[in-house]
This record gives C-alpha cells, structure tokens and sequence, in this order.
C-alpha cells in the first residue's frame, strides 16, 4: 500500500520525542465528543507534553448518538442527559491529553438509515450553509491563532453527514481566516500555515499490524477490517497517501485514559483495546497524516507536524 513507502523512509523517526515545541500552536477540528480521542490522541498528547498549545473544536453535543458501551445502561444520568454526560466525558478525556477544548455550539445532525434515508434534522450541523457553519471556527482561528490546523479528509474518515461538514468548515476556516476583507467582524485576521487531513484508519496501518500478530501466533483483530478494505466494501476509503508519522510511542495510554473517558462510547474493552500498547510500541509507534496544504516549506516524508515552523 502506499503507506509502506513512508514507513520504510520514517522508521528512524520511531524512537525520537518531538522537539521542544513552546510557542507553537495546534488545533484539531472534530464533528463528535469522542473522535477527538480515537483520532490523533496520542499525537496531542505527545506536542502537549513537549510544550505546544493544543486545542480541540468540537462541533457539536453528540446529542444524536446512541449508548455504545453497554456498561453505561445501568448509570440513571445517561438516559436523563445524555448531552450532559457527553460534555463531561469531554472535559475528562481533554485532561488526560492536557489539551483545551472549545465547543463549536451545533446540533447534531446523527447518522440517518433506512431506504431512502431520512431527511437530517432541521438546523442541524450537516444541513447549514457553509458560511454560517464555518463562521465560529474561523472566529476561533482568529483568536486562538493555530499554525497547525487538522481534520478529516473529503469523507470524514466515514460518511457521518457531521464528519464531513467537519472537514467542508476546517478547509473554509484555513482558506479565509487570514483574508481581512472575509468575514468581517470576528477578530484580526489570521492565516495558519498547515493543513493536515487524520488517516488513523489507515489501511497499511491495520495491515503492518495484523501481519505482525499472525507472526507472532496471535488472533488479529483487524482481519475483517483488512478484507473489506480489499474487496472494495469499504467505498468511501480515499487513497491520500500518508506524508507525516508522528512518533507517539509513549503517549499510547494517555490516548487510552482519554477513550475510556467516553465511557457512553467506547467500551473499556473493545476494539481500541484489542492490541496491546506494548506491541504497538514494536510495530506501528506513530499517528499518520496527510499534509493537504502548506504555506512554509517543508520536506516529506515528515515526522513533526510543525516542520518549516522552527
């Protein structure tokens, strides 16, 4: 796949920290309380540690979403405010990256199924224009002022209406912040200077890893996922290649501490889970990414989100 290339060219980079990174600016932009925490957690944790400001924008409440963790049934609160809990599991799962959070202020839009799939819910997230939708985040890049900007690619990482607005709201935000005369009236202008799309579903990812479990005479967790990926049922996959593999080898429990903070998502002994950090550490120590846009040179393959910043 075309990841081996770069894991073959930044395999030195497995067993660096990052450089001292004070000064520097960070902000990733989720759709969900909870995807801040499967994707790239490790990776904040890890520039936090090392001295960036790291913040995470969340676009909506998770209002929509359904009780994942069959354990959270039993806790009263979860049925009496779902949203409240979900604000809480944010709040813990932000401390254990040492990041800070905003919240974007949408509605959520869920995830519509059936034939044909119903309409979304009116002013939900997914169904607003892109310049309104858009407006309080690049408010927030103004004031915040990131050098480095991350999301989802063209599909969400998956098809979730929300993901992609995500993604349609984090392009328009690193497009125009830094134009004066677009939209007036939410702060100085300010122009960050990279665009990186998430790829922790990274197919040579789960591939590196599946194929070193079966050498080492264990199950793997990933086979169905892998099969999927190669008989095509898995449509909304995009092929960008992975640029950026930043080391995070020993920042894999907080990203632990963080998912189990979702405790109404994510099942303390589920799929996330299902490798051993240990192993991980061996394998695949690194979060992957797409450099989509930059406006300073730089050099790939990369191992730090912040090369031509220093």
């Amino acid at each position: 796949m075309s990841t081996d290339v770069v894991h073959t060219q930044v395999t030195g980079a497995a067993a660096r920290s990052l450089p001292p990174s004070s000064g520097l600016r960070m902000l990733a932009v989720h759709a969900h309380p909870d995807d801040e925490s499967s994707k790239g957690a490790a990776m904040m944790a890890a520039y936090a540690a090392a001295g960036a400001e790291v913040m995470v924008a969340t676009a909506t409440g998770g209002e929509q979403g359904d009780l994942l963790n069959p354990a959270a049934e039993e806790i009263l609160q979860t049925h009496r405010d779902l949203p409240g809990v979900r604000r809480m599991e944010m709040a813990e799962a932000a401390e254990a990256l040492n990041i800070s959070h905003v919240w974007l202020g949408f509605a959520d839009s869920g995830l519509p199924e059936g034939d044909p799939t119903p309409p979304l819910p009116f002013g939900s997230f997914a169904t607003l224009p892109l310049e309104q939708a858009a407006a309080p985040l690049v408010r927030l890049v103004r004031r915040f002022r990131p050098h480095v900007i991350l999301s989802y690619d063209e599909v969400g990482g998956y098809p979730h209406p929300d993901h992609i607005m995500s993604h349609k709201i984090t392009v328009e935000a690193y497009r125009a912040a830094g134009d004066p005369t677009q939209y007036p009236g939410l702060g100085e202008a300010w122009e960050p200077q990279k665009l990186y799309y998430d790829r922790a579903f990274n197919p040579g990812r789960f591939e590196a890893i599946h194929n070193a479990l079966i050498e080492a005479g264990h199950e793997s967790p990933y086979e169905d996922r892998l099969l999927r990926f190669r008989d095509g049922s898995i449509p909304w996959m995009t092929e960008h290649k992975v640029t950026t593999q930043i080391p995070v080898g020993t920042f894999l429990e907080h990203r632990d501490r963080a998912l189990r903070a979702h405790r109404t998502q994510v099942e303390p002994d589920g799929f996330f889970f299902a490798t051993p950090n240990e192993f991980l550490r061996e394998v695949w120590p690194w979060d992957d990414y797409v450099l989509v846009d930059s406006r300073v040179e730089t050099e790939l393959p990369e191992h730090d989100l912040f090369s031509g910043l220093r």
